[in-house]
């Protein structure tokens, strides 16, 4: 019995061919070439590299939330909320625009991830971000607030007050804000937790901070504010709204506490306000915290 196997083994670019002839116990390997009016083989070259032109094309992951707006980031694209560095730490005011001078229990980074990263960097942060498209409240100024307020934690309120959530909110302002919200936004009342147990979740109080600062936007437009930052209603959001101008459109050089009257000492204390410290001094603390993203508008259409 003959049998003939040939075996191709590439090399140099071209084909070594190799036929094998079995007979019986005798093994005969006689080159291609040799064999009477021989094989004839082309050359055959392997794979030619190639050059990609720009970067690969990038995998677009995205994780469905049921009820929720698909939102699609293309890779490539300016962020549309741009907002400066800083490092946010230690305190941050938490009153929910109550005007009770609650404690500062806020720390988090701002840094180079910016605000906006540190809330999206949260569980719930792409759920509050779709929310507030629907509310056209800037995201980058709501990441700013949850940043001073609470470094983006979800905090429980402390014994004797309702002060709570990521956004520090009581119970009465939040529940005033949220009414509001489905007021004018009823197709969001599936995408919210309902009752006061909203309070705690922080997609859903993202909405009633961005109602509070919505409408201290508006309000400082009538009195002369064309376009509202966050520096400007951080005091309106701090303080309450009957400090809501005054404190935007003081100057850098005066009093703190003269502005704020019907403030204890404590109640300033815990604000990170002394007897002495001027407006400058507390704006200077607001940007320390959250850089660029102080002027970041309220309003974002």
């Amino acid at each position: 019995m003959n049998e003939c196997t040939v075996a191709l083994f590439p090399t140099a670019g071209m084909i070594r061919c190799t036929l094998i002839q079995v007979y019986g116990s005798r093994i005969m390997a006689v080159a291609a070439a040799a064999i009477t009016g021989g094989l004839a083989f082309e050359s055959v070259f392997g794979q030619v590299p190639q050059t990609l032109s720009g970067a690969p094309v990038q995998v677009q992951p995205y994780v469905p939330e049921p009820g929720v707006p698909l939102i699609t980031i293309t890779p490539g694209t300016p962020d549309p909320f741009p907002i400066g560095d800083a490092t946010a730490s230690g305190d941050s005011a938490g009153t929910g625009g109550d005007g009770n001078g609650g404690g500062e229990t806020g720390s988090g980074t701002a840094g180079s991830s910016t605000a906006l990263s540190t809330m999206l960097a949260q569980p719930w942060g792409a759920v509050a971000l779709a929310n507030l498209q629907v509310m056209r409240v800037n995201a980058s100024a709501i990441a700013a607030t949850c940043v001073l307020e609470s470094g983006c934690q979800n905090i429980a309120a402390p014994s004797g007050s309702t002060v709570s959530g990521a956004f520090q909110m009581t119970n009465a302002t939040y529940t005033s804000d949220i009414n509001a919200v489905l007021a004018e936004n009823p197709s969001l009342s599936s995408q919210l937790t309902s009752g006061l147990a909203g309070k705690m979740d922080p997609a859903t109080e993202a909405v009633a901070a961005a109602q509070d600062l919505k409408t201290a936007a508006t309000s400082l437009q009538s009195s002369g504010i064309s376009n509202p930052t966050v520096l400007d209603t951080r005091g309106y959001y701090n303080f309450g709204s009957r400090y809501g101008a005054t404190l935007a459109q003081a100057s850098d050089d005066q009093n703190m506490s003269s502005l704020l009257p019907t403030y204890s000492s404590s109640q300033l204390a815990a604000n990170g306000i002394t007897p002495t410290t001027t407006v400058g001094q507390w704006r200077q603390s607001i940007i320390a915290k959250i850089g660029n993203a102080a002027n970041q508008p309220i309003l974002s259409g």
